[in-house]
């Protein structure tokens, strides 16, 4: 069983991201609403796009 853990900033509703992490070299997510679907990731890759996300790199993909 993993550990799903999301964020505070989510609210009780719908489209939330949950993270897992079963192990040192892993790192799932999945989103509430759909949670059969398992996006399998590293930490580094996850680091790099968190990276990108903090540097505005995704900006153009969310409405204002």
């Amino acid at each position: 069983m993993l550990g799903w853990q999301k964020s505070s900033y989510s609210n009780e509703g719908a489209n939330c991201l949950h993270v897992a992490a079963p192990d040192n070299n892993t790192i799932k997510l999945c989103e509430s609403d759909d949670p059969e679907v398992v996006l399998t990731t590293t930490p580094a890759n996850l680091k790099a796009f968190i990276l990108g996300v903090k540097a505005g790199e995704f900006d153009h993909f969310v409405e204002d």
